[in-house]
């Protein structure tokens, strides 16, 4: 069927609290695409890991939104809290032409099987799985009605098939797998497709001489990935020649695997 998205051009991305990150890239791209764009982050957990980030870098991506035509809201939001994400897809939706999710927001503290606590384990979970699962229901109780019947709704959530030494953010994004693909088998009726994305080692100021080194070798394609990388696959599967693709956990990493 071909789609329809000019009557619906709202897309909430969450995880854009850094210029560097994944998210902010995603979100430029949107809005030169012709999207209007609801972004949501959280400061704190930025300083709590140590990544960089300027005062006002969530301010600055959504000026560099602006600049491309995009109305933009910035959306500050604790996604451990079970009460925000139905509060953060209300206040994205609140001209009804809210029509895609854009998932980047994520907790990631590196433990393994040995060290990982319980209160870091259930951080984990209430952000990466709990907190899309319910971003994801809240979007599919509050689609428009025109974004239904067009097929037209989207859903795409950034993975990772991290494991060993990094266990409760490496499982939490499986449970986050099949949230997604369960929700493209589930919300179909809601005129929703629902995809995972694994976008591979991406620097966003994370990584150190040695990382970028060992990364770049175990990949083919000889180079790490950058944000465009990732969000160009984002704007393809948000467009209607993208609206086929649904269910899937796709890897857009340069060949990368994991050893």
């Amino acid at each position: 069927m071909e789609t329809d998205t000019t009557v619906a051009r709202t897309v909430l991305v969450t995880g854009v609290g850094r210029k560097r990150g994944i998210g902010a890239g995603i979100a430029l791209h949107l809005a030169q695409e012709g999207w209007d764009l609801a972004l949501s982050f959280l400061p704190e957990y930025d300083d709590r890991v140590g990544l960089e980030r300027g005062p006002r870098d969530p301010e600055d991506v959504a000026e560099l939104c602006r600049g491309e035509g995009a109305r933009v809201d910035l959306l500050p939001a604790n996604l451990a809290d079970p009460q925000v994400p139905a509060q953060l897809v209300a206040a994205a939706n609140t001209r009804g032409d809210l029509a895609a999710l854009v998932l980047c927001h994520t907790e990631s503290v590196d433990s393994s099987i040995l060290t990982t606590s319980v209160e870091s384990w259930d951080r984990h979970y209430s952000v990466n799985a709990r907190a899309s699962w319910l971003l994801i229901k809240a979007f599919a109780e509050l689609i428009p009605p025109h974004v239904r019947e067009a097929q037209a709704g989207r859903v795409v959530a950034l993975t990772s098939d991290h494991t060993a030494h990094n266990l409760p953010y490496g499982s939490s994004k499986g449970a986050l797998d099949r949230i997604v693909v369960a929700a493209a088998i589930e919300l179909a009726g809601h005129g929703i497709s629902a995809n995972a994305l694994n976008p591979g080692p991406i620097d966003t100021g994370w990584m150190d001489d040695d990382v970028r080194a060992s990364l770049t070798g175990q990949t083919p394609a000889r180079r790490l990935g950058t944000p465009q990388d990732t969000a160009d696959l984002v704007g393809f599967l948000l467009s209607p020649a993208g609206g086929w693709i649904t269910g899937q956990v796709l890897h857009s990493n340069g060949g990368f695997a994991v050893k």
